[in-house]
């Protein structure tokens, strides 16, 4: 097989793919729906996108206006062949593969692409899962049911940056300088008296939703610089914190170094699940996930800002904007991590304002037949703020949003 018609071979598997994906997974209604700009071929098809002839060759800004669909008209014929002329085929890749981040070099202090610098927070559209739209739009015009109103998962999700505030030399000297040595010495006493140990509390608020994925995800690094401090993982402590999380029924995941290029050596080959430290992460850095056999990503949300970073409620397989590969790597859309809510860089919402924030994207979730991921860090209940409140509040919410 030749280079061009290999090529030809990889670009039908991507556009079949989308198409696919649009239609919540309905292969048969698929094969009605035709990506060309031929018109001779279009009264083959129920539905035809017309192509606008980027995919696969650049990267330009999708069109955001609204989608039109319009009757084709064939002389002498009863043709009931819809025309969709803005190619959707092309923003839906333009969303679910990242692309933006090859043509936008924004970036903050930590390398990341932000909410404000994308065409969706210049454009105020973070809270538009605009890909789902394109699929009910689709659904309508091949007089396919809509998905029923439900969340096809939920995971709640916990990234354990520290198990322990006062057990590491230096983690201990800093508490007796602020005066907290009862604390240090209780937490020397008994890993469970530590402040950051909360799995337990973290455990039962999580077993009243029923049906959830619970992942902790663990970090493997050298412990330096942004990745500091690295709990042993072959030591006692969490080897405690261990059992408690898998007793519960929970997955251990891998909470991948800061600096992106440090792979996982303890935890070992059979953790598949990943998320990036910081939220950060780059299209080349999700390419080494896929070769190491990482088969599912939590990463994608943007960090100063809730919403729909890959424009879709869903989990989707990744394409590579690169290469325009089809990749094994599953991305799961992240709906909220607490410190974005709450961190005065970022959102900077009282509790309420945060709890009505979730709320609306719980029901545009629940709406798309969605999978909701909240982040919850084991840490962070331990601070002055709202968010020991707030989680229990949210997870009651998705009980009574999912009965």
């Amino acid at each position: 097989m030749g280079n061009t018609q290999r090529r030809r071979v990889i670009m039908n598997e991507i556009i079949e793919y989308i198409i696919t994906f649009l239609l919540y997974g309905n292969a048969n209604a698929a094969k009605q729906v035709g990506y060309t700009a031929d018109e001779a071929e279009w009264h083959k098809y129920h539905v035809v996108i017309v192509p606008n002839g980027y995919l696969g060759k650049e990267i330009i800004m999708p069109d955001l206006g609204d989608i039109k669909a319009e009757r084709l008209e064939v002389k002498g014929t009863d043709c009931k062949t819809w025309i969709i002329r803005t190619d959707i085929i092309y923003n839906t890749f333009f969303f679910i593969s990242r692309a933006e981040e090859l043509i936008n070099s924004q970036r903050d202090e930590h390398g990341r692409f932000l909410a404000k610098h994308s065409i969706l927070g210049i454009n105020n559209r973070l809270m538009i899962p605009t890909v789902d739209e394109y699929a009910r739009m689709l659904m309508k015009l091949l007089d396919l049911p809509l998905p029923t109103p439900s969340f096809s998962q939920i995971y709640l999700t916990h990234d354990v940056d520290s198990i322990a505030h006062y057990r590491h030399l230096r983690g201990a000297i800093g508490g007796i300088l602020r005066g907290q040595w009862r604390n240090v010495l209780a937490s020397l006493k008994d890993i469970h008296n530590d402040p950051a140990f909360t799995f337990s509390w973290l455990i039962s608020q999580d077993k009243q939703v029923e049906g959830a994925k619970c992942i902790y995800f663990i970090k493997d690094t050298e412990g330096k610089g942004y990745d500091y401090p690295q709990y042993k993982l072959d030591g006692k402590d969490f080897e405690t914190a261990k059992q408690l999380i898998e007793n519960s029924g929970a997955i251990i995941g891998w909470h991948g170094s800061y600096y992106g290029d440090k792979e996982k050596k303890l935890l070992g080959d059979k953790v598949e699940l990943h998320r990036s430290h910081y939220l950060r992460c780059s299209i080349d850095q999700m390419q080494r996930l896929a070769n190491a056999g990482v088969t599912d990503d939590f990463t994608m949300m943007f960090p100063d800002q809730v919403g729909f970073r890959l424009q879709t409620t869903r989990p989707v397989r990744w394409i590579n904007p690169k290469t325009i590969t089809l990749t094994n790597l599953t991305l799961h859309p992240l709906t909220v991590m607490d410190c974005t809510l709450s961190n005065a860089n970022y959102m900077n919402l009282n509790e309420d304002e945060a709890y009505f924030e979730c709320q609306r994207l719980f029901e545009k979730i629940h709406q798309n037949a969605g999978e909701v991921v909240l982040l919850w860090h084991n840490t962070i209940i331990t601070d002055d703020g709202y968010h020991r409140a707030l989680y229990p509040k949210l997870l009651n919410l998705l009980k009574e949003q999912k009965s």
